[in-house]
């Protein structure tokens, strides 16, 4: 096959098959270990640059082999099943790049587009065939230089490449949207509830002074512990199971899987579910999550139910529970398995405003809630269109 599925209208002409050393140009990086600053002038583009999209960075105050705008940065070592090798940084500016050992630099020949070259060539089926799993991968000058695909015109490349490009700003802005967004909850989470005993939070809403009041759990909710239905659950059913691995680290509340078709007990709209067992660091212990709609969830065992009594606003008890998970991580026994008891949810101490702060408490964490959900949503639907163009738009 030499024309993909799907093509921008116009163009009609077979692609033709070519090495990338007739589309660019090969050079390797140079070592930097002794040239590393803590605040440098230039990063260091190395393999742990290019795998995190810029997120990790050295950073040197030589530019010992420098990186121009269009060039890409291709990773040459790996450790077996790795996923940096293989991966491709473009370089957006001049004077801001120098290139380590084991990364190439591939300098794009007047007739091959940046972009698409850097699309065409990231985790290419072709390099990913020298990792074999049970050493680390060196891909040879050779390895990279012989590597063949077919090409369009570059017309034809300059605009798939913007497409790609176009794509890849989307789904930058909606992580870093995403992101931002999870960094002010976390501050907000730390300045609008008490800390160290005091009464009143760092940040509150006008018109409120009064002192926050101290209620233990068990005051405000009616517990109960969910029960097995290992024998009676399947994959298809009527109800829902929520069990340890409906809830998120977040909060949220993520399909279970597992169904059952008879029951006499449902949970209802604004009930809590919390996770009493956890593995490992019980990052998940005491986690609560809100249940969304009635008669349609059932309480599974591990996983116990605090339904509200009416004394507090559900989500500012969701968001302030949350918060606290230090609490419950204390108070979790047992090695390999953390596990919470019924004593140690009801004695939780919640600090409570009125009921009128308590409401726009959980208001404003419910809309950065929701601000974060838009987000991850967001970036996931468009990984899965950029996996359905690259699928489809190239050969």
């Amino acid at each position: 096959m030499s024309k993909p599925k799907i093509r921008f209208k116009g163009y009609e002409e077979d692609w033709e098959q070519r090495k990338l050393s007739k589309v660019a140009k090969y050079r390797n990086g140079k070592a930097h270990e002794n040239s590393i600053a803590e605040n440098g002038k230039y990063i260091v583009v190395n393999s742990k640059f290019v795998s995190t999209d810029g997120r990790v960075r050295k950073f040197s105050n030589e530019q010992i082999e420098p990186l121009y705008k269009g060039e890409i940065a291709f990773v040459l070592s790996d450790v077996p099943n790795g996923r940096a090798i293989a991966r491709t940084f473009l370089v957006d500016k001049d004077g801001k790049y120098t290139l380590n050992q084991r990364i190439a630099g591939i300098t794009p020949y007047e007739n091959t587009d940046s972009y698409f070259l850097h699309i065409l060539m990231n985790r290419n089926r072709y390099f990913l065939k020298f990792d074999d799993g049970n050493k680390q991968t060196n891909l040879s000058v050779n390895d990279v230089t012989n590597f063949e695909e077919k090409y369009p015109s570059y017309e034809e490349q300059y605009k798939i490449g913007q497409c790609f490009s176009n794509l890849d700003h989307l789904i930058t802005l909606h992580q870093r949207k995403c992101e931002e967004t999870k960094k002010l909850k976390k501050y907000m989470l730390q300045k609008m509830f008490p800390q160290n005993r005091k009464r009143v939070p760092e940040i509150r809403f006008a018109g409120f002074t009064d002192d926050w009041e101290q209620r233990k759990l068990g005051d405000l909710t009616t517990y109960r512990n969910g029960t097995g239905h290992e024998e009676k659950q399947s994959d298809v059913g009527k109800y829902e199971l929520v069990n340890l691995n409906s809830i998120s680290i977040d909060g949220g509340l993520k399909p279970s899987g597992k169904f059952i078709d008879e029951e006499t007990e449902t949970l209802i709209k604004d009930d809590l579910v919390m996770v009493l067992s956890d593995v490992g660091h019980g990052d998940l212990l005491g986690r609560v999550a809100i249940i969304p709609e009635n008669n349609r969830f059932v309480l599974n065992q591990r996983v116990a139910l605090l339904r509200n009594n009416g004394f507090a606003d559900t989500k500012y008890l969701f968001s302030y529970i949350n918060a606290h998970q230090r609490y419950f991580k204390l108070q979790g026994a047992g090695s390999s398995q953390l596990n919470i008891s019924r004593g140690s949810v009801e004695n939780f101490e919640v600090l409570l405003p009125k009921r009128d702060e308590q409401k726009q408490i959980g208001e404003c964490f419910s809309n950065l809630d929701h601000l974060i959900t838009l987000h991850q949503r967001k970036y996931e639907e468009l990984q899965k269109i950029k996996k359905f163009m690259l699928q489809n738009m190239f050969i």
